[in-house]
């Protein structure tokens, strides 16, 4: 019998059983699908995270594969209103590493014990010795801790149907990876049709989201290349590109005896802005020194801490993401020059430094001390 199970190969089910493998604990580690990959495409690493990560060995393969973006720029109207620094953060990895996550889960799985793939937890049953996991064949796997990293369809297998409070939002976003001018730098376009963000990516390309209001979208390659065009004055060929809404949620526990959640299984936020894979690998990077000590020797004391800190960020979190799809809005004329005078004076003001931070995952309480 394993010491821990992990359910779930995403980013950050990989992490914690990498990091758990280099600390000497006997994991193992299934996934539902078929094959690595599916799930999100969430493509930036922040500092906290990178620094955690070196625990297992995984940081030097991601900045070997990744963009280091050290500046963004957030524009209005053909103008800058603020740049913000990452560069200039007192952080171990002072930018945000941009890689196809892809490639994240090639580093990870390089690092973490075999995927046994195609196997579905059904149910989860925790006994005096453990957690008995039943798989939707009958199998039944057994460990000492079972953690559920499986994103929001995992959900069930934890908490009763509506526990886990969840906020659907109105709006709507086309996405896109494609070759592009625009060198390492971030840019966020807070227009008055909506926002588009560009991001960097390695060989030449760039990660290009747009705003896209409450409708479907019959035509998503079309959308985009209008809505970047018309809000940035850049002309893209665009393939490929995909569409999605955006939810929140914050579970009101992420342990339950036995069983512990992280990542989407128990919390949400949109992925504008790029929080919610690097709130899910700091959950994971945190919990993975507690639990040789739980199995081993029964002491879960520290648990209770880290459940009250990652829940405190989680809410952190869906709060800033919340201000992400506001900001990303269309609006009126006037409402418009509002917001961009605002943000202008925020960000060149003394609230710059602070808006970098909270950017960059630093106010996390995970990041102290990286």
């Amino acid at each position: 019998m394993p010491e821990v199970l992990v359910v779930g190969a995403g980013p950050v089910g990989l992490a914690l059983a990498a990091d758990l493998r280099r600390r000497g604990v006997d994991v193992d580690i299934v996934d539902r699908r078929d094959a690595v990959g599916g799930g999100t495409r969430a493509i930036g690493i922040h500092s906290p995270a990178l620094t955690l990560l070196e625990a297992c060995g995984a940081t030097d393969g991601i900045r070997a594969r990744a963009v280091r973006i050290g500046r963004g720029e957030a524009r209005a109207d053909g103008r800058v209103l603020a740049e913000i620094r990452f560069d200039r953060l007192r952080a171990r990895h002072p930018y945000v590493a941009a890689l196809p996550q892809s490639d994240t889960l090639e580093v990870l799985t390089a690092l973490a014990p075999p995927v046994r793939h195609g196997i579905r937890i059904a149910a989860l049953h925790e006994e005096r010795s453990g957690v008995r996991a039943v798989t939707a064949a009958g199998e039944e796997l057994r460990a000492s801790v079972v953690v559920v990293a499986s994103g929001w369809a995992g959900r069930e297998l934890v908490y009763r149907p509506g526990a886990v409070r969840t906020h659907h939002y109105p709006d709507r976003y086309a996405m896109a990876d494609v070759e592009a001018p625009g060198g390492p730098i971030a840019r966020v376009h807070l227009e008055r049709g909506g926002v588009v963000e560009s991001f960097p990516l390695p060989d030449g390309r760039r990660r290009l989201v747009a705003w896209a209001g409450a409708a479907e979208i019959p035509d998503a390659d079309a959308f985009l290349r209008e809505a970047v065009a018309a809000r940035t004055g850049v002309e893209v060929d665009i393939t490929g590109a995909s569409t999605f809404g955006v939810r929140r949620a914050v579970a009101p526990a992420l342990r339950r005896g036995r069983v512990v959640v992280i990542g989407d299984a128990a919390h949400e936020v949109s992925p504008i802005g790029g929080q919610g894979m690097n709130l899910g690998l700091l959950d994971a990077l945190t919990l993975a020194p507690l639990l040789a000590p739980w199995v081993r020797a029964g002491d879960d004391t520290p648990l209770a801490g880290w459940e009250r800190d990652r829940l405190a960020s989680a809410r952190h979190a869906a709060r800033l993401a919340f201000l992400n799809t506001l900001l990303g809005r269309a609006a009126a004329p006037a409402a418009h020059r509002a917001r961009s005078a605002a943000l202008r004076a925020v960000l060149r003001g003394a609230g710059g430094a602070g808006f970098t931070r909270a950017y960059a995952m630093r106010l996390d309480r995970a990041a102290r001390g990286t």
